[in-house]
């Protein structure tokens, strides 16, 4: 957005601008509120810094760095995630310490065995509810459809606590990998980390790689795959066994391919075919499977919803204010009704 741009949706003359973004003129309340309009943030965008991690990511890139569509759009939930925290410090209360960053696969698959230790996951269960499951340990997950072009997914470290961001634009097996990927990066606390291509990094970046390997161990781990995919394969053809393992432990049948390969539990040659496989309609009717929506368009965590209403609810917050803390997924009449105010109650404030 140019200076010209700007003055034309703000009202302010160019030169004006010009004198504000060099520190030669102050800004008006008025004004300020029509800069964060027409650049579509909230006032306190301007008064507050960011959460550091992100501020700290921004120092070491350089202050020319063009901000990604998925970089800024994290810092906005952050800043939301670390508000509602100040009014509700229950919400941010779960956090872990870091652990060492995996420099081997037994290592990273080591490590997906203690994580979902961590997450009160047993050792076959699937992971039903991902995002809620995160959220217990501390790291609140947001989706939201920022096209094929952009990040796959984002994390960056609060106070206490972290966020992540996952494109849903993807299908959902590719966002729940993206997610356990970042949940890694939440494990070793990597203050802020943008993933491009979840699954697809280049092997000269070996760290990426071995999150790749924990996503999969953790989504699927090694025992339960094993004993799932033994019992399939003993009574169905490949295409079916593949349908019946990936909706089982809900992956997507190129993270299954991947993951029986480096399990030894399949032929280059069956994961190649394995990869190809699509999942039919027919196939759901026929043997009852469960259809994952984890992180569908735009999503928040639960434990954020429930702490963004009760602060409603207590008057704590506007309901305009409730209502973009929930990031559109609510209208005012999806909000609870608040208890009527006796005219008498004045009297605590004032006296």
């Amino acid at each position: 957005m140019t200076q010209h741009d700007l003055s034309g949706s703000t009202g302010i003359e160019r030169s004006a601008l010009a004198k504000i973004e060099r520190g030669l003129r102050g800004v008006g309340a008025l004004e300020l509120a029509s800069l964060a309009q027409a650049l579509d943030v909230r006032m306190e965008w301007f008064l507050e810094d960011a959460p550091s991690a992100l501020a700290s990511h921004r120092t070491r890139a350089g202050v020319s760095v063009e901000l990604s569509t998925i970089d800024r759009e994290i810092e906005r939930i952050a800043r939301d995630v670390e508000f509602v925290g100040m009014l509700d410090p229950e919400l941010l209360s779960a956090t872990l310490d870091p652990v060492e960053v995996p420099n081997a696969a037994a290592v990273a698959e080591s490590l997906a065995v203690t994580a979902r230790t961590l997450c009160g996951l047993d050792a076959a269960q699937p992971v039903d509810d991902l995002a809620g499951i995160l959220a217990g340990v501390g790291l609140f997950a947001f989706s939201a459809p920022l096209g094929p072009d952009t990040a796959d997914a984002a994390t960056t470290l609060l106070a206490r606590g972290g966020v992540a961001l996952v494109n849903s634009s993807h299908q959902v097996g590719r966002r729940r990998l993206a997610l356990a990927h970042e949940f890694a990066h939440y494990l070793v606390a990597d203050d802020y980390a943008i993933d491009w291509r979840v699954a697809e990094p280049s092997e000269s970046d070996r760290t990426e790689v071995l999150f790749d390997r924990f996503a999969r161990s953790f989504l699927a781990p090694a025992a339960a795959l094993t004993s799932v995919w033994n019992q399939t394969r003993a009574d169905h053809d490949l295409r079916t066994s593949a349908v019946l393992t990936a909706s089982h432990f809900h992956i997507d049948m190129s993270t299954l391919a991947r993951r029986l390969f480096e399990l030894e539990l399949a032929s280059a040659g069956d994961c190649g075919s394995i990869r190809a496989v699509r999942t039919t309609k027919a196939d759901i009717v026929e043997y009852g499977l469960r259809i994952a929506y984890d992180l569908d368009g735009v999503t928040l965590p639960r434990a954020y919803e429930k702490a963004v209403i009760a602060l409603y609810r207590k008057e704590r917050i506007s309901a305009e204010r409730t209502l973009a803390l929930l990031r559109g997924t609510f209208e005012f009449d999806d909000l609870p009704a608040l208890l009527p105010t006796h005219r008498d109650e004045i009297w605590s404030v004032v006296s």
